[in-house]
Protein backbone atom coordinates (compact mmCIF):
# COMPACT_ATOMS: atom_id res chain seq x y z
CA UNK A 1 0.00 0.00 0.00
CA UNK A 2 1.39 3.24 -1.12
CA UNK A 3 0.41 5.96 1.55
CA UNK A 4 1.85 8.61 -0.09
CA UNK A 5 -0.36 8.57 -3.05
CA UNK A 6 -3.28 8.09 -1.34
CA UNK A 7 -2.61 11.25 1.03
CA UNK A 8 -1.53 12.96 -1.92
CA UNK A 9 -4.91 12.23 -3.60
CA UNK A 10 -6.90 12.77 -0.48
CA UNK A 11 -5.07 16.13 -0.45
CA UNK A 12 -6.47 17.44 -3.79
CA UNK A 13 -9.55 15.59 -3.16
CA UNK A 14 -10.00 18.24 0.07
CA UNK A 15 -8.58 20.91 -2.03
CA UNK A 16 -11.66 20.62 -4.76
CA UNK A 17 -13.83 20.50 -1.78
CA UNK A 18 -12.58 23.85 0.33
CA UNK A 19 -13.36 25.96 -3.49
CA UNK A 20 -16.57 24.09 -3.62
CA UNK A 21 -17.32 25.43 -0.55
CA UNK A 22 -15.96 28.61 -0.57
CA UNK A 23 -18.82 29.14 -3.25
CA UNK A 24 -20.77 29.86 -0.49
CA UNK A 25 -19.10 32.88 0.67
CA UNK A 26 -20.94 34.36 -2.26
CA UNK A 27 -24.40 33.46 -0.84
CA UNK A 28 -23.92 34.71 2.44
CA UNK A 29 -22.04 37.98 1.23
CA UNK A 30 -25.65 38.51 -0.94
CA UNK A 31 -27.57 37.91 2.35
CA UNK A 32 -25.75 40.03 4.59
CA UNK A 33 -25.14 37.15 6.60
CA UNK A 34 -21.83 37.91 8.22
CA UNK A 35 -21.64 35.47 10.90
CA UNK A 36 -22.06 32.70 7.80
CA UNK A 37 -19.64 34.07 5.87
CA UNK A 38 -17.08 33.98 8.11
CA UNK A 39 -18.16 30.56 8.98
CA UNK A 40 -17.11 29.47 5.33
CA UNK A 41 -14.30 31.17 5.29
CA UNK A 42 -12.38 29.99 8.57
CA UNK A 43 -14.21 26.26 7.28
CA UNK A 44 -12.91 26.68 3.20
CA UNK A 45 -9.25 27.43 4.56
CA UNK A 46 -9.09 24.78 7.20
CA UNK A 47 -10.23 22.01 4.91
CA UNK A 48 -7.57 23.78 2.70
CA UNK A 49 -4.81 23.44 4.67
CA UNK A 50 -5.63 20.02 5.86
CA UNK A 51 -5.61 18.81 1.99
CA UNK A 52 -2.54 21.02 1.71
CA UNK A 53 -0.71 19.31 4.17
CA UNK A 54 -1.93 15.94 3.35
CA UNK A 55 -1.11 16.65 -0.29
CA UNK A 56 2.83 18.11 0.86
CA UNK A 57 3.38 15.18 2.50
CA UNK A 58 2.78 12.67 -0.38
CA UNK A 59 3.76 14.86 -3.63
CA UNK A 60 6.86 13.28 -4.56
CA UNK A 61 4.86 10.45 -4.96
CA UNK A 62 3.57 10.33 -8.71
CA UNK A 63 3.03 6.22 -9.56
CA UNK A 64 0.12 5.18 -10.93
CA UNK A 65 -2.69 3.97 -8.93
CA UNK A 66 -3.35 0.39 -7.77
CA UNK A 67 -6.70 -0.66 -7.18
CA UNK A 68 -6.37 -1.35 -3.10
CA UNK A 69 -5.18 2.55 -3.37
CA UNK A 70 -7.94 3.73 -5.52
CA UNK A 71 -10.05 2.02 -3.03
CA UNK A 72 -8.53 3.23 0.24
CA UNK A 73 -8.85 6.98 -1.60
CA UNK A 74 -12.49 6.63 -2.02
CA UNK A 75 -13.75 5.27 1.10
CA UNK A 76 -11.04 7.49 3.45
CA UNK A 77 -12.40 10.65 0.92
CA UNK A 78 -15.90 10.34 1.99
CA UNK A 79 -15.18 9.78 5.47
CA UNK A 80 -13.00 13.02 5.18
CA UNK A 81 -15.26 15.24 3.20
CA UNK A 82 -18.07 14.45 5.75
CA UNK A 83 -15.91 15.25 8.23
CA UNK A 84 -14.61 18.75 6.74
CA UNK A 85 -17.99 19.78 4.86
CA UNK A 86 -19.63 19.37 8.74
CA UNK A 87 -17.01 22.12 10.03
CA UNK A 88 -19.68 25.02 8.20
CA UNK A 89 -22.35 23.67 10.43
CA UNK A 90 -20.13 23.94 13.83
CA UNK A 91 -18.79 27.56 12.71
CA UNK A 92 -21.89 29.08 11.95
CA UNK A 93 -23.21 27.36 15.12
CA UNK A 94 -26.36 25.65 13.50
CA UNK A 95 -25.11 22.79 15.72
CA UNK A 96 -23.41 22.34 18.68
CA UNK A 97 -22.86 18.52 18.49
CA UNK A 98 -20.79 17.12 15.89
CA UNK A 99 -22.32 13.93 15.19
CA UNK A 100 -25.26 15.84 14.54
CA UNK A 101 -23.32 18.11 11.69
CA UNK A 102 -21.43 14.81 10.55
CA UNK A 103 -24.82 13.60 9.60
CA UNK A 104 -26.02 16.34 7.99
CA UNK A 105 -23.36 16.49 6.08
CA UNK A 106 -23.17 12.75 4.94
CA UNK A 107 -26.81 12.79 4.21
CA UNK A 108 -25.77 15.49 2.04
CA UNK A 109 -23.40 14.16 0.15
CA UNK A 110 -24.35 10.64 -0.16
CA UNK A 111 -27.68 12.35 -1.58
CA UNK A 112 -29.61 10.85 1.56
CA UNK A 113 -31.98 13.62 2.09
CA UNK A 114 -32.11 12.64 6.18
CA UNK A 115 -32.10 15.38 8.43
CA UNK A 116 -31.88 16.39 11.72
CA UNK A 117 -32.43 19.78 11.78
CA UNK A 118 -35.94 20.59 13.48
CA UNK A 119 -36.21 23.66 12.24
CA UNK A 120 -34.82 24.05 8.14
CA UNK A 121 -36.27 28.00 7.80
CA UNK A 122 -34.00 28.88 10.77
CA UNK A 123 -30.69 28.18 9.30
CA UNK A 124 -29.09 30.92 6.94
CA UNK A 125 -29.26 31.04 2.79
CA UNK A 126 -25.53 30.21 3.21
CA UNK A 127 -26.03 26.82 4.60
CA UNK A 128 -29.26 26.05 2.56
CA UNK A 129 -26.91 27.03 -0.50
CA UNK A 130 -23.87 24.48 1.08
CA UNK A 131 -26.34 21.76 2.37
CA UNK A 132 -27.49 21.88 -1.90
CA UNK A 133 -24.46 21.90 -3.01
CA UNK A 134 -23.20 18.64 -1.10
CA UNK A 135 -26.35 17.49 -2.49
CA UNK A 136 -25.15 17.75 -6.25
CA UNK A 137 -21.34 17.14 -5.90
CA UNK A 138 -22.23 13.81 -4.61
CA UNK A 139 -24.59 13.03 -6.74
CA UNK A 140 -22.81 12.66 -9.95
CA UNK A 141 -19.90 11.88 -7.36
CA UNK A 142 -17.20 14.26 -6.02
CA UNK A 143 -14.63 11.31 -7.01
CA UNK A 144 -15.76 11.02 -10.52
CA UNK A 145 -15.51 15.17 -10.67
CA UNK A 146 -11.77 14.57 -9.37
CA UNK A 147 -11.09 12.40 -12.02
CA UNK A 148 -12.45 14.53 -14.64
CA UNK A 149 -10.24 17.51 -13.57
CA UNK A 150 -7.17 15.88 -12.99
CA UNK A 151 -5.58 14.12 -16.09
CA UNK A 152 -2.45 12.81 -14.20
CA UNK A 153 -4.10 9.92 -12.46
CA UNK A 154 -3.40 7.74 -15.48
CA UNK A 155 -4.74 4.21 -15.36
CA UNK A 156 -5.28 4.42 -11.57
CA UNK A 157 -8.55 6.58 -12.74
CA UNK A 158 -10.03 3.60 -13.65
CA UNK A 159 -9.94 2.02 -10.64
CA UNK A 160 -11.08 5.36 -8.67
CA UNK A 161 -14.06 5.31 -10.98
CA UNK A 162 -15.24 2.05 -10.63
CA UNK A 163 -15.23 2.71 -7.16
CA UNK A 164 -17.25 5.39 -6.92
CA UNK A 165 -20.11 5.22 -9.52
CA UNK A 166 -23.16 2.88 -8.29
CA UNK A 167 -24.51 0.11 -10.06
CA UNK A 168 -23.42 -2.49 -12.22
CA UNK A 169 -22.42 -0.21 -15.30
CA UNK A 170 -21.88 -2.96 -18.48
CA UNK A 171 -21.78 -0.26 -21.00
CA UNK A 172 -19.25 2.48 -21.07
CA UNK A 173 -19.85 5.74 -22.26
CA UNK A 174 -16.05 6.12 -23.92
CA UNK A 175 -12.92 3.94 -23.67
CA UNK A 176 -11.06 6.48 -21.82
CA UNK A 177 -12.36 7.07 -17.86
CA UNK A 178 -11.43 10.69 -17.88
CA UNK A 179 -13.43 11.58 -20.87
CA UNK A 180 -16.34 8.87 -19.68
CA UNK A 181 -16.62 11.38 -16.40
CA UNK A 182 -16.39 14.35 -18.34
CA UNK A 183 -19.37 13.39 -20.50
CA UNK A 184 -21.16 12.36 -17.12
CA UNK A 185 -20.79 16.01 -15.87
CA UNK A 186 -21.94 17.97 -18.85
CA UNK A 187 -24.79 15.97 -18.78
CA UNK A 188 -25.49 16.32 -15.13
CA UNK A 189 -24.44 20.18 -15.78
CA UNK A 190 -26.67 20.56 -18.61
CA UNK A 191 -30.09 18.74 -16.99
CA UNK A 192 -29.51 20.45 -13.81
CA UNK A 193 -29.42 24.27 -15.55
CA UNK A 194 -32.48 23.39 -17.41
CA UNK A 195 -34.57 22.56 -14.31
CA UNK A 196 -33.46 25.27 -12.39
CA UNK A 197 -35.14 27.78 -15.67
CA UNK A 198 -37.94 25.90 -15.82
CA UNK A 199 -38.59 26.09 -11.76
CA UNK A 200 -37.76 29.95 -11.78
CA UNK A 201 -40.37 30.54 -14.89
CA UNK A 202 -42.99 28.40 -12.74
CA UNK A 203 -42.74 30.79 -9.64
CA UNK A 204 -39.73 30.11 -7.32
CA UNK A 205 -37.50 32.53 -6.58
CA UNK A 206 -33.47 32.24 -8.22
CA UNK A 207 -32.26 30.76 -5.12
CA UNK A 208 -34.61 28.25 -4.65
CA UNK A 209 -34.89 27.08 -7.69
CA UNK A 210 -30.98 26.45 -7.48
CA UNK A 211 -31.10 24.77 -4.17
CA UNK A 212 -34.19 22.45 -5.76
CA UNK A 213 -32.33 21.55 -8.99
CA UNK A 214 -29.06 20.52 -7.27
CA UNK A 215 -30.86 18.21 -4.73
CA UNK A 216 -33.72 17.00 -7.70
CA UNK A 217 -30.91 16.37 -10.06
CA UNK A 218 -28.57 14.26 -6.90
CA UNK A 219 -31.61 12.85 -5.91
CA UNK A 220 -30.82 14.48 -2.61
CA UNK A 221 -34.32 15.66 -1.00
CA UNK A 222 -32.75 18.78 0.86
CA UNK A 223 -35.29 21.55 0.28
CA UNK A 224 -35.04 25.13 1.78
CA UNK A 225 -38.41 24.66 2.86
CA UNK A 226 -39.64 23.18 6.26
CA UNK A 227 -42.77 21.57 4.24
CA UNK A 228 -40.31 20.43 1.68
CA UNK A 229 -41.62 21.00 -1.63
CA UNK A 230 -45.42 20.97 -0.23
CA UNK A 231 -44.80 24.46 0.60
CA UNK A 232 -44.87 25.82 -2.59
CA UNK A 233 -48.30 24.52 -3.23
CA UNK A 234 -47.96 24.36 -7.17
CA UNK A 235 -49.12 22.10 -9.68
CA UNK A 236 -46.08 23.31 -11.98
CA UNK A 237 -43.41 23.01 -9.97
CA UNK A 238 -44.75 19.70 -8.66
CA UNK A 239 -44.92 18.18 -12.44
CA UNK A 240 -41.45 20.21 -13.13
CA UNK A 241 -40.02 18.54 -9.58
CA UNK A 242 -41.36 15.04 -10.63
CA UNK A 243 -40.33 14.88 -14.50
CA UNK A 244 -36.49 15.58 -13.43
CA UNK A 245 -36.52 13.04 -10.39
CA UNK A 246 -37.62 10.42 -12.98
CA UNK A 247 -35.05 11.72 -15.66
CA UNK A 248 -32.58 11.70 -12.57
CA UNK A 249 -33.05 7.91 -12.25
CA UNK A 250 -32.25 6.72 -15.54
CA UNK A 251 -28.81 5.73 -16.51
CA UNK A 252 -26.81 8.69 -17.52
CA UNK A 253 -25.09 6.45 -20.28
CA UNK A 254 -28.58 6.73 -22.38
CA UNK A 255 -28.57 10.26 -22.46
CA UNK A 256 -24.87 9.63 -23.89
CA UNK A 257 -26.16 7.78 -26.69
CA UNK A 258 -29.04 10.07 -27.22
CA UNK A 259 -26.71 13.27 -27.47
CA UNK A 260 -25.08 10.97 -30.75
CA UNK A 261 -28.32 10.33 -31.84
CA UNK A 262 -29.04 7.19 -31.06
CA UNK A 263 -32.70 7.82 -29.30
CA UNK A 264 -34.36 4.44 -29.71
CA UNK A 265 -31.43 3.17 -27.14
CA UNK A 266 -33.64 4.36 -24.08
CA UNK A 267 -36.58 1.68 -25.46
CA UNK A 268 -33.90 -0.40 -26.44
CA UNK A 269 -32.63 -0.72 -22.98
CA UNK A 270 -34.37 -3.58 -20.98
CA UNK A 271 -33.63 -1.61 -17.50
CA UNK A 272 -35.11 1.79 -18.47
CA UNK A 273 -38.51 -0.52 -19.61
CA UNK A 274 -39.12 -1.88 -16.39
CA UNK A 275 -38.16 1.44 -14.46
CA UNK A 276 -40.75 3.21 -16.45
CA UNK A 277 -43.12 0.63 -16.27
CA UNK A 278 -42.81 0.31 -12.17
CA UNK A 279 -42.84 3.83 -12.09
CA UNK A 280 -46.38 4.08 -13.90
CA UNK A 281 -47.67 0.96 -12.73
CA UNK A 282 -46.99 1.92 -9.20
CA UNK A 283 -47.96 5.62 -9.68
CA UNK A 284 -51.08 3.79 -10.68
CA UNK A 285 -51.60 1.64 -7.58
CA UNK A 286 -50.84 4.14 -4.82
CA UNK A 287 -53.09 6.93 -6.59
CA UNK A 288 -56.47 4.48 -6.38
CA UNK A 289 -55.24 3.74 -3.19
CA UNK A 290 -55.16 7.52 -2.01
CA UNK A 291 -58.27 8.64 -3.94
CA UNK A 292 -60.37 8.76 -1.05
CA UNK A 293 -58.16 10.87 0.78
CA UNK A 294 -57.87 13.41 -1.81
CA UNK A 295 -60.92 12.86 -3.55
CA UNK A 296 -59.87 14.30 -7.04
CA UNK A 297 -58.68 11.47 -9.19
CA UNK A 298 -56.28 14.15 -10.41
CA UNK A 299 -55.32 15.53 -7.33
CA UNK A 300 -54.81 11.73 -5.84
CA UNK A 301 -52.40 11.32 -9.49
CA UNK A 302 -50.73 14.84 -8.70
CA UNK A 303 -49.82 13.54 -4.85
CA UNK A 304 -49.72 9.92 -5.87
CA UNK A 305 -46.52 10.07 -9.06
CA UNK A 306 -44.57 12.75 -6.65
CA UNK A 307 -44.64 10.45 -3.60
CA UNK A 308 -43.86 7.07 -5.99
CA UNK A 309 -40.92 8.62 -8.55
CA UNK A 310 -39.42 10.89 -5.12
CA UNK A 311 -39.36 7.60 -3.34
CA UNK A 312 -37.96 4.85 -6.80
CA UNK A 313 -35.60 7.41 -7.32
CA UNK A 314 -34.41 7.70 -3.27
CA UNK A 315 -34.63 11.52 -3.88
CA UNK A 316 -37.54 12.03 -0.68
CA UNK A 317 -38.88 15.32 -1.43
CA UNK A 318 -42.48 15.55 -0.11
CA UNK A 319 -45.45 16.77 -0.92
CA UNK A 320 -47.85 15.08 0.78
CA UNK A 321 -47.70 12.67 4.50
CA UNK A 322 -47.47 8.92 3.02
CA UNK A 323 -47.55 7.65 6.64
CA UNK A 324 -51.32 8.71 6.50
CA UNK A 325 -51.81 6.43 3.67
CA UNK A 326 -53.89 3.19 3.73
CA UNK A 327 -51.34 -0.09 4.31
CA UNK A 328 -50.98 -1.13 0.72
CA UNK A 329 -49.81 2.18 -0.45
CA UNK A 330 -46.88 2.31 2.65
CA UNK A 331 -45.93 -1.49 2.24
CA UNK A 332 -45.46 -0.28 -1.80
CA UNK A 333 -43.30 2.70 -1.11
CA UNK A 334 -41.34 0.57 0.94
CA UNK A 335 -41.03 -1.70 -1.41
CA UNK A 336 -40.35 0.63 -3.95
CA UNK A 337 -37.19 2.08 -1.14
CA UNK A 338 -35.19 -1.15 -1.87
CA UNK A 339 -36.18 -1.22 -5.00
CA UNK A 340 -34.09 1.94 -5.96
CA UNK A 341 -33.69 3.64 -10.06
CA UNK A 342 -31.28 2.52 -12.83
CA UNK A 343 -27.68 1.63 -12.69
CA UNK A 344 -25.42 4.31 -13.19
CA UNK A 345 -27.75 6.76 -12.46
CA UNK A 346 -28.04 9.50 -9.21
CA UNK A 347 -30.49 7.51 -7.59
CA UNK A 348 -29.85 4.74 -4.52
CA UNK A 349 -31.24 1.71 -3.76
CA UNK A 350 -30.89 -1.85 -5.06
CA UNK A 351 -30.90 -0.72 -8.81
CA UNK A 352 -33.85 -2.50 -11.02
CA UNK A 353 -30.40 -4.11 -13.03
CA UNK A 354 -29.37 -5.96 -10.10
CA UNK A 355 -33.33 -7.31 -9.08
CA UNK A 356 -33.77 -8.28 -12.84
CA UNK A 357 -30.47 -9.92 -12.77
CA UNK A 358 -31.26 -11.70 -9.38
CA UNK A 359 -35.23 -12.62 -10.61
CA UNK A 360 -33.16 -13.93 -14.14
CA UNK A 361 -30.79 -16.03 -12.22
CA UNK A 362 -33.27 -17.23 -9.76
CA UNK A 363 -35.99 -18.41 -12.67
CA UNK A 364 -32.94 -20.51 -14.24
CA UNK A 365 -32.10 -22.31 -11.08
CA UNK A 366 -35.67 -23.63 -10.55
CA UNK A 367 -35.47 -24.74 -14.67
CA UNK A 368 -32.79 -26.62 -13.68
CA UNK A 369 -34.55 -28.46 -10.92
CA UNK A 370 -36.16 -30.62 -13.95
CA UNK A 371 -33.49 -30.32 -16.78
CA UNK A 372 -30.34 -30.32 -15.00
CA UNK A 373 -28.66 -30.83 -18.29
CA UNK A 374 -30.21 -27.56 -20.17
CA UNK A 375 -27.69 -25.03 -21.02
CA UNK A 376 -29.22 -21.17 -20.31
CA UNK A 377 -27.71 -17.60 -19.44
CA UNK A 378 -28.88 -14.64 -17.63
CA UNK A 379 -29.31 -12.38 -19.58
CA UNK A 380 -30.07 -8.40 -19.27
CA UNK A 381 -31.78 -7.31 -22.70
CA UNK A 382 -29.39 -8.62 -25.31
CA UNK A 383 -26.36 -8.60 -23.25
CA UNK A 384 -25.24 -12.17 -21.65
CA UNK A 385 -24.68 -11.18 -17.95
CA UNK A 386 -21.04 -13.39 -16.88
CA UNK A 387 -21.10 -15.24 -13.91
CA UNK A 388 -18.67 -13.29 -11.78
CA UNK A 389 -21.17 -10.03 -11.95
CA UNK A 390 -24.45 -12.86 -10.83
CA UNK A 391 -22.62 -13.64 -7.97
CA UNK A 392 -21.08 -10.34 -7.11
CA UNK A 393 -25.06 -9.30 -7.13
CA UNK A 394 -25.74 -12.20 -4.98
CA UNK A 395 -23.15 -10.96 -2.59
CA UNK A 396 -24.92 -8.00 -2.72
CA UNK A 397 -28.12 -8.88 -1.34
CA UNK A 398 -26.68 -11.32 1.41
CA UNK A 399 -24.56 -8.16 2.54
CA UNK A 400 -27.45 -5.45 1.96
CA UNK A 401 -29.71 -8.09 4.09
CA UNK A 402 -27.01 -8.97 6.85
CA UNK A 403 -26.53 -5.38 7.37
CA UNK A 404 -30.28 -3.93 7.47
CA UNK A 405 -31.19 -7.12 9.79
CA UNK A 406 -28.09 -5.94 11.90
CA UNK A 407 -28.62 -2.79 12.02
CA UNK A 408 -32.49 -2.85 12.89
CA UNK A 409 -31.52 -4.73 15.73
CA UNK A 410 -28.72 -1.89 16.87
CA UNK A 411 -31.55 0.68 16.67
CA UNK A 412 -34.10 -1.51 18.29
CA UNK A 413 -31.82 -1.31 21.37
CA UNK A 414 -31.21 2.36 21.09
CA UNK A 415 -35.01 2.55 21.71
CA UNK A 416 -36.24 2.99 18.51
CA UNK A 417 -39.98 1.27 17.62
CA UNK A 418 -39.64 -1.17 15.21
CA UNK A 419 -40.92 0.59 12.23
CA UNK A 420 -38.70 3.15 12.94
CA UNK A 421 -35.98 1.10 13.77
CA UNK A 422 -36.35 -0.72 10.20
CA UNK A 423 -36.76 2.22 8.42
CA UNK A 424 -34.06 3.98 9.30
CA UNK A 425 -31.97 1.74 8.39
CA UNK A 426 -33.36 1.19 4.71
CA UNK A 427 -33.99 5.15 4.59
CA UNK A 428 -29.91 5.76 4.90
CA UNK A 429 -28.59 2.54 3.84
CA UNK A 430 -30.40 3.07 0.45
CA UNK A 431 -29.78 6.78 0.56
CA UNK A 432 -33.84 7.67 0.56
CA UNK A 433 -34.10 10.47 3.04
CA UNK A 434 -37.53 9.92 4.89
CA UNK A 435 -38.61 6.48 6.64
CA UNK A 436 -42.05 5.71 8.44
CA UNK A 437 -43.31 6.14 12.32
CA UNK A 438 -41.10 8.70 13.58
CA UNK A 439 -38.59 8.79 11.08
CA UNK A 440 -41.14 10.00 8.00
CA UNK A 441 -42.37 11.97 5.60
CA UNK A 442 -42.90 14.90 7.93
CA UNK A 443 -40.45 14.35 10.81
CA UNK A 444 -36.87 14.18 11.29
CA UNK A 445 -33.64 12.10 12.63
CA UNK A 446 -33.04 14.37 15.62
CA UNK A 447 -34.22 12.89 18.54
CA UNK A 448 -31.95 9.76 17.51
CA UNK A 449 -29.06 9.11 20.27
CA UNK A 450 -25.78 10.12 19.17
CA UNK A 451 -24.64 6.49 18.73
CA UNK A 452 -27.69 6.28 16.17
CA UNK A 453 -26.91 9.20 14.40
CA UNK A 454 -23.07 7.70 13.91
CA UNK A 455 -23.78 4.79 12.84
CA UNK A 456 -26.86 5.73 10.64
CA UNK A 457 -24.23 8.52 8.94
CA UNK A 458 -22.20 5.25 8.07
CA UNK A 459 -24.93 3.51 6.94
CA UNK A 460 -25.41 6.44 4.34
CA UNK A 461 -21.75 6.06 3.30
CA UNK A 462 -21.70 2.00 3.12
CA UNK A 463 -24.92 2.43 0.62
CA UNK A 464 -23.75 4.89 -1.79
CA UNK A 465 -20.34 3.20 -2.02
CA UNK A 466 -22.36 -0.30 -2.31
CA UNK A 467 -21.02 -2.29 0.16
CA UNK A 468 -18.09 -3.72 -1.50
CA UNK A 469 -15.58 -0.74 -1.50
CA UNK A 470 -15.54 -0.42 2.24
CA UNK A 471 -16.22 -4.01 3.46
CA UNK A 472 -12.76 -4.63 1.49
CA UNK A 473 -10.93 -2.72 3.87
CA UNK A 474 -12.09 -5.09 6.62
CA UNK A 475 -9.95 -7.90 5.12
CA UNK A 476 -7.17 -8.52 6.39
CA UNK A 477 -5.18 -9.67 3.31
CA UNK A 478 -6.15 -6.33 1.54
CA UNK A 479 -3.19 -4.50 4.20
CA UNK A 480 -0.49 -7.04 3.00
CA UNK A 481 2.16 -6.10 0.37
Amino acid sequence: MNYRTVARLLGILLVVVAFCMATSIGWAAYYAEWGTLWAFVSASLLTLLIGGGLYFWGRRESGTIGRREALLVVTAGWVMIGLTGALPYMFDGAFTNFADAFFETVSGFTTTGSTVLTNIEGISNGLHYWRALTHWLGGMGIVVLFIAIFPQLGVGAKHLFKSEVPGPITDGLKPKIRETASVLWKIYVGLTALECVLLYFAGMSVFDAVCHSFATMATGGFSTKNASVAQFESVPIDIIITLFMLLAGINFALYFAALRGRLFNFFRDAEFRVYLGLVVLATLAVSIDILSIHGDPLQALRYGAFQVVAIVTTTGFGTDNFDLYPSFSKILLVALMFVGGSAGSTAGGMKISRIMVLSKAAFVEVYHIFRPQAVRTVRLGRSIIPDEVTRSIFGFFALAAFVFVSGSLFMALLGLDIVSATTSVVATLFNIGPGLAKVGAVENFAFIPTPGKIFLSFCMILGRLEFYTILVLLVPDFWKR
